[in-house]
């Protein structure tokens, strides 16, 4: 099956109507059709696919016992009306990309495998990259169980309902002791390819960033019968709060967006009187990170006491900085340049990866596709056809050169 019927294929799953946009959230119905189209790959190629502990699936073309194997994939969930593109174009592509090495009658001298990590995106439970963070050991059994959605569904209930056993989840070092290196193809979520005008590039580090959630807390009230001066309004400390992560963000030359907020009791002619925001803050190093945090911190409190409002804050989550392997990143642009002597470009991302979670337990790389608008996380991620079909021939490359004779 060729990349294009593979895309027009899963294109129309979980997808709304009224955004546009697709809503393949985990443990959901969309998230299980969307395993199925994966499981009927696998075995359309012959490939055996297997559902591990935590809920990741494997498509293996060799015995995984042999270790030392590849991998590649990356995960089919979405954001909230979140594009085509961020996750599905790795799987898409590692499905072809081994179409392609078999029509080029590749022997293969590793086991290779394509995984789909599950709730890559978090977001239905609010912690990003669930399934390979269990996978290596970075997220607890009992925090897992405490992960909640927004319907007060816990992710145990959810998994359990999905036909999955939640209490078979946790660490997996039996499974990460048989990969060699995992490499994990994903459209860009910037524009340095398209300023550069190449179609592929090669991570080089992703930033540290993390979530953190500031709850500011009120008084409600009555919106036409009470004073202004009477008021004790979490909204006006929140508003000001997210002005000054724009500000202190483009101070330190990073990123900081307050992206989701839930107000009570949220309505229209009432005061509100918990008002909660998540922050999400990267930089291109810790020092630049810390800084931007704790200034918006800083002036979330100023505005919260100016206000006569209460303020809680918590980190939900965070990862450090991630250099991938340098030497299977080198090893990678040494391959793709091989025939044309051209420098592929290297670049680091502001985004988070199932590939940086990994890193710190096995050899870890990432491809990027041209993304020719740079936005993603939304409808109008794109890639072009023609550079979608560039980054299959990559990644075949890549595996030819990792795994094969």
């Amino acid at each position: 099956m060729s990349f294009h019927s593979m895309w027009a294929e899963l294109l129309p799953i979980g997808r709304s109507s009224a955004s546009g946009g697709y809503r393949r959230f985990a443990w959901t119905g969309a998230d299980a059709d969307c395993r199925a189209w994966f499981r009927q790959q696998a075995e359309a190629r012959g490939l055996a696919h297997e559902v591990d502990r935590n809920g990741n699936q494997w498509a293996w073309l060799g015995d995984p016992a042999e270790g030392n194997a590849v991998v590649t994939g990356s995960h089919l969930d979405s954001v909230p009306d979140g594009g085509a593109f961020d996750g599905p174009l790795g799987i898409v592509s590692a499905f072809a990309a081994l179409d392609e090495l078999r029509a080029r009658e590749a022997r293969f001298t590793r086991p290779v495998a394509i995984v789909n990590f599950g709730d890559e995106e978090g977001a239905r439970f609010g912690l990003a990259c669930v399934g390979s963070r269990l996978t290596a050991g970075q997220l607890t059994v009992e925090q897992a169980h405490r992960l909640t959605d927004g319907d007060g569904i816990t992710l145990p209930q959810a998994m359990e309902a999905a036909g999955h056993d939640p209490d078979a989840i946790g660490p997996d070092p039996d499974r990460l002791a048989r990969i060699g290196a995992f490499v994990e193809l994903h459209v860009e979520q910037g524009r340095a390819l398209d300023l550069s005008g190449d179609r592929i590039g090669v991570a080089s580090a992703i930033w540290p960033h993390g979530r953190w959630r500031f709850d500011f807390r009120g008084e409600a009230n009555h919106a036409g019968t009470t004073r202004l001066a009477d008021r004790r309004d979490p909204m006006l400390s929140y508003a000001e709060t997210v002005l000054a992560a724009r500000r202190e963000a483009e101070l330190a030359g990073a990123v900081a967006t307050f992206g989701k907020v839930a107000v009570e009791p949220n309505g229209v002619n009432a005061i509100p009187s918990l008002v909660r925001g998540w922050l999400d803050s990267r930089a291109a190093d810790q020092e630049s990170l810390d800084t931007v945090v704790g200034a918006v911190q800083q002036a979330a409190r100023d505005h919260a006491a100016a206000h006569g409002v209460d303020l809680d804050v918590e980190r939900e989550s965070f990862t450090p900085v991630v250099e991938f392997d340098h030497a299977l990143r080198d090893e990678l642009a040494r391959i793709l340049g091989s025939d044309t002597d051209l420098k592929v470009p290297v670049l680091g991302t502001g985004a988070g990866h199932d590939a940086g979670i990994l890193s710190g337990r096995i050899p870890t790389a990432m491809l990027f596709v041209r993304n020719p608008t740079g936005v993603s996380h939304s409808p109008a991620e794109s890639a072009a056809e023609d550079d979608c079909v560039a980054g299959v021939t990559a990644l075949a490359d890549v595996l030819e050169g990792l795994a094969c004779t």
